[in-house]
């Protein structure tokens, strides 16, 4: 979506930008904005962005021809209708985008969540603390965009800026008080969210990720660390004290700082009182208040993205044991350790994972709760580097006590080169087993559990909500197919149909 379809609200681009280079109007009274010249109507201002799509600004006179009524570029352009030339037209975007859709963020509390794992369970785990608390949400994230009434699959974690003014327009007639926005890394490096004032800004965790699209280590975290910088002058930032990346960033905040963590000194703290393979139960402390915490969902990780969902909650004054009831709340998120229960006497669990971070996490998560063996089903997935494939080969061989690699969907032909790129990872590659088929593997994996132990079928593709139901993904309903059909009676059968 390139194209800004909100009318309701016109904009002087004069009042707007008042820093621009104007050339050919005195002042230009604008309805719409459009970033594709193709989809320029009449009216709209086009603004020239240059991105991995092109450099708009060779558009310009298309857009002219289709109607645009005024252009907002990075460098002049001999055009025959009013120019404005701006330091960044990115962001420039994101604020007309907002000021178009009538700045509706502020007339709501926004949280934005980034970091480089996390974010989608720690925006579940925020809306459902606001909703405990009689709040009407809306969330942008991963697995679906709310308005509080109407869930819609997403495309892309951090909506395109038109895209997401529309969204926030929308919450806000519908009566939402408070947004929870999450942001990637590619997000916030296009500033998509330009024009967003924040009340809270919540770094779940800071890894190496993304060199691909940043280029760098040090670029990744400035992309990340730009949601602090739309804060709110009374808005505050969320740091986990026991992420060694997030702590680089907590000297550079100009904002009041929570910390929250299981390890390290922080504010509001967590201490593991027991777990088992379906829930665990952890200690929230914070000041001179503590309380017990029952979630279904296992792993550090977890309790991490709970006590930051917790420490904003807190800050916006909402009482303990409604936060609690919240997080409580939230018995799974799709694809994130996403157990399997069909009565089998194993556990199966289902992640998105396809980093070497996020499954050294998983494995180690279930390592905690499992008495038997550690199986692991896991591919590599074609939207991350090469590097990365051996680096998850490692992670394993040592994590696991059987690794099975495999294709990372059902619905492609099987790849040798990328199990070939992961053994380059193993130490001892004759201990791995290598199964192309992802259907074939996750039947063998299950086939070969025994009881007591614990399977992870990790990768795969991703999940998100559809209205009240959920859309699995191929993994999770395989696995539950099988277990309901053969679990009691394994055989040499292969599921057909959508599988096969």
């Amino acid at each position: 979506m390139s194209r800004s379809r909100e009318r309701q609200f016109g904009v002087n681009l004069n009042e707007l930008f008042p820093t621009a280079q104007t050339f050919g109007a005195e002042s230009v009274h604008v309805g719409a904005c459009c970033s594709d010249a193709r989809q320029c109507r009449e009216g709209d201002v086009f603004v020239a962005l240059v991105d991995e799509a092109g450099d708009g600004h060779e558009d310009a006179c298309e857009a002219i021809r289709r109607g645009a009524v005024a252009v907002l570029a990075e460098r002049y352009l001999p055009v025959n209708v009013p120019m404005y030339v701006v330091d960044d037209t990115r962001i420039a975007y994101g604020q007309l985008c907002q000021r178009l859709a009538g700045r509706p963020a502020d007339a709501m509390r926004m949280i934005g969540i980034t970091g480089t794992n996390g974010k989608t369970t720690t925006s579940m785990l925020m809306a459902s603390v606001l909703e405990a608390a009689q709040a009407q949400v809306g969330v942008t994230s991963t697995i679906g965009y709310s308005d509080s009434i109407d869930n819609l699959p997403a495309n892309r974690t951090t909506p395109v800026a038109p895209e997401l003014a529309s969204l926030l327009r929308r919450m806000q007639s519908n009566g939402c008080s408070h947004a929870v926005v999450e942001l990637s890394s590619q997000g916030l490096a296009e500033h998509r969210a330009a024009g967003i004032p924040f009340d809270a800004a919540i770094l779940t965790n800071l890894r190496r990720d993304h060199l691909d699209t940043h280029g760098s280590p040090g670029n990744y975290r400035r992309a990340k660390e730009r949601l602090f910088a739309q804060l709110k002058d009374t808005g505050f930032a969320v740091v986990n004290a026991d992420d060694p990346g997030s702590q680089q960033v907590l000297p550079k905040l100009n904002c009041p700082v929570i910390t929250v963590g299981q390890r390290q000194p922080a504010e509001v703290t967590a201490h593991v009182l027991e777990r088992h393979a379906s829930e665990q139960t952890f200690l929230l402390q914070a000041g001179n208040e503590s309380i017990p915490v029952r979630t279904h969902m296992i792993g550090d990780a977890h309790v991490s993205n709970c006590l930051a969902a917790a420490a904003v909650g807190l800050v916006m004054g909402i009482e303990l044991t409604t936060i609690v009831r919240g997080l409580e709340a939230v018995h799974r998120v799709p694809a994130r350790l996403d157990r399997i229960e069909c009565g089998q006497d194993f556990s199966v669990y289902v992640d998105c994972a396809d980093t070497p971070d996020r499954l050294a996490a998983c494995l180690h998560a279930m390592r905690q709760v499992t008495r038997g063996r550690v199986l692991c089903v896991y591919s590599a997935s074609d939207e991350r580097p090469e590097a990365e494939r051996p680096l998850l080969g490692r992670v394993a061989e040592k994590a696991a006590d059987i690794g099975i690699i495999t294709n990372s969907t059902m619905r492609r032909e099987p790849s040798l080169r990328v199990a070939h790129d992961i053994l380059d990872g193993y130490q001892r590659p004759a201990k791995a087993h290598a199964v192309p088929s992802r259907v074939n593997a996750i039947q063998w994996a299950l086939e070969k559990a025994r009881p007591g132990d614990a399977l992870l079928i990790a990768g795969g593709s991703r999940t998100g909500w559809l209205g009240e139901e959920t859309q699995g993904t191929d993994d999770i309903e395989f696995a539950r197919t099988w277990l309901h059909e053969y679990g009691d009676n394994p055989g040499p059968q292969i599921l057909s149909g959508a599988f096969g």
